[in-house]
């Protein structure tokens, strides 16, 4: 069991998951965490990660690094994101295996089920059809690194758990709007254009997609849990279970930054997935639970960024 004192590498501690995992586990008196940044580390180098593990022993490593981005990103660098997503993670899972570590926990997206699963989607979906052909390559990386994990878990008896997050938001996000989620890119769009006079603002698609949001303080309390306890199953869905329309988000956030502007929606740019709702009750029935609603938690996040919105302003628009 984890205690105190107990070593604890968090990988990606700098990004909005790993920062928040880090602060989760301050907060409950955790004193031994371990962090390197990619210059220290570079995890996509296999001997680098093995030479790490072997010297520093951590007792649970927390896989919250990844390559990440928006359908823009992914579409654009379909390479990068499959490759550096399966280096990274094969690496960790492979030397936590190899330096017998008990406990890892996989961090990965909902974007792993498929394109047309029904809704609300539970864990038992995953390989059962085709992807969103826009985030495939992520997606197939995360599905290698989630059988990883269950391979080691079925035939070493070692507790490696994949929690699978909806999409996230909150403090650190990225708000670049070439490689930025939807509701970084939202309110960093409505935070301008009410700048700007209250510019008309253009948003992709339709608006009619459902989306679910979950804050990442949420999400760094249910890896807590996964670290405090021993998980039955290797697999677990992490969501609010409740979902919003594109539109239902983008009113939200004009709302809060107060917009007055038009908003006007660009229906020549993909919608992407029409519903991606999660089935978290396996791990809510465990004893987790999220904290925040979508308002409180766009209310948290844009006071963030209004507080760090200089180092925005040096990203072109």
């Amino acid at each position: 069991m984890t205690h105190p004192e107990s070593r604890i590498y968090i990988a990606g501690h700098r990004g909005m998951v790993g920062s928040a995992i880090w602060r989760a586990l301050t907060a409950k008196g955790y004193t031994n965490l371990i962090g390197k940044t990619s210059k220290e580390l570079d995890l996509r180098n296999q001997q680098a990660v093995i030479d790490f593990i072997d010297t520093e022993q951590p007792d649970v490593i927390i896989d919250a690094a990844a390559r990440v981005g928006g359908i823009l990103a992914n579409n654009e660098n379909p390479y990068p994101f499959l490759m550096e997503n399966l280096q990274i993670q094969n690496n960790l899972i492979d030397a936590a295996h190899k330096a017998e570590i008990s406990k890892f926990i996989f961090l990965g997206s909902s974007c792993i089920y498929p394109k047309f699963a029904p809704q609300p989607l539970k864990e038992e979906y995953l390989l059962t059809d085709s992807l969103e052909p826009t985030n495939e390559w992520y997606a197939i990386a995360k599905i290698a690194g989630v059988k990883a994990c269950e391979a080691i878990r079925k035939q070493y008896g070692k507790d490696f758990v994949s929690l699978m997050p909806t999409n996230l938001y909150g403090p650190h996000d990225n708000f670049d709007l070439k490689s930025s989620h939807v509701l970084p890119a939202m309110l960093r769009k409505f935070h301008e254009a009410k700048a700007n006079n209250n510019a008309p603002v253009s948003l992709w698609g339709s608006g009619t997609p459902m989306r679910e949001f979950l804050h990442v303080d949420d999400l760094a309390q249910a890896v807590l849990f996964a670290v405090e306890n021993v998980l039955p199953e290797h697999l677990y869905n992490v969501g609010t279970g409740t979902d919003v329309t594109i539109k239902e988000l983008a009113e939200t956030i004009q709302r809060i930054v107060g917009h007055q502007g038009e908003l006007v929606w660009d229906s020549s740019k993909p919608d992407g997935t029409p519903r991606k709702l999660m089935d978290s009750s396996k791990l809510q029935a465990l004893g987790w639970a999220p904290n925040y609603t979508l308002k409180q938690g766009v209310k948290d996040t844009y006071n963030w960024f209004k507080k760090n919105q200089d180092y925005y302003k040096k990203v072109s628009i």
